[in-house]
């Protein structure tokens, strides 16, 4: 796609607008990020885990996430993709906005030290760790379109899936809303253009996910519709639940950017009112 001079500067204006309003909104430097989480790093202790699950390629599973727990995924094969919902257990008219996410945080990306928000500004899920930082807030999830076109009929969706869980959970269609996806390397390329990077997915990448409030979750281990394989072939994903560690005062989570900040205190006056109430 080439350019004209008119769309180039119109470009340039806008990036300079956007730069202008990310920096009037942070008002400081963020923290830098930390590097991905060794693969052999964050051991798990074994006092501390709850449960721990495989959910087979195609395969969805829901579960109730309290305050203070984590769910470690680990993408055991190097060839699962897994989309994620999340809901305030107490209000589940509060759920997971992938946009916020994105625009609140100045950032498309899913790494280790981001957080994932909810529609009413407040923090769900704080990524505590994490081996590979591909996942993907933009494209979604893939339906029975998605799948039909690239393997053919009679392959399991997450778009489906989804609704299945929504049913297991008390909700309906109307609460399936979009997700986020891990171990997702997607990108965009100069033009605007999603491009996907599969080299960056490795066996035994896993990523955590602590809980911010009591939430309901639920789970989709299907293609990512932006895979280019051919072959429609998810391997299996172990979920281990545990207790998470109590948090420190200088959690990179609650204090990488100012924003974050705004996101826990907005939590902390809901649970405030929560416990009053």
């Amino acid at each position: 796609m080439i350019l004209t001079a008119e769309q180039q500067a119109e470009i340039a204006a806008n990036r300079q607008r956007y730069d202008q309003h990310k920096a009037l909104g942070q008002q400081q430097a963020p923290k830098a990020l930390p590097p991905p989480t060794p693969r052999d790093g964050a051991p798990i202790a074994a006092s501390s885990i709850i449960h721990r699950e495989t959910v087979p390629g195609g395969w969805y599973f829901v579960t109730k996430l309290n305050r203070g727990e984590a769910l470690r995924i680990v993408n055991s094969s190097g060839k699962s993709c897994v989309s994620l919902l999340a809901w305030n257990a107490a209000d589940t008219s509060e759920r997971l906005n992938h946009a916020d996410t994105i625009k609140v945080q100045w950032a498309a990306s899913l790494r280790k030290g981001r957080v994932i928000l909810s529609d009413m500004g407040r923090a769900l899920l704080s990524i505590v760790e994490d081996t590979s930082g591909a996942h993907d807030t933009l494209a979604g999830c893939s339906n029975a379109a998605t799948n039909a076109a690239r393997y053919g009929e009679g392959f399991r969706n997450s778009r489906d899936n989804f609704l299945l869980a929504a049913g297991k959970l008390g909700l309906a269609r109307r609460d399936v809303h979009p997700c986020v996806a891990f171990f997702a390397p997607v990108s965009v390329d100069a033009d605007g253009r999603f491009e996907w990077h599969g080299e960056r997915r490795t066996a035994g990448d896993f990523v955590d996910l602590r809980a911010e409030m009591d939430l309901l979750l639920a789970l989709s281990n299907c293609p990512h519709p932006l895979d280019p394989s051919p072959a429609y072939a998810p391997g299996d994903v172990e979920l281990i639940r545990t207790q998470a560690p109590p948090v420190a005062a200088d959690d990179l989570c609650r204090s990488a950017s100012l924003e974050a900040k705004r996101a826990f205190e907005n939590n902390a006056t809901w649970l405030n009112s929560s416990v009053a109430g």
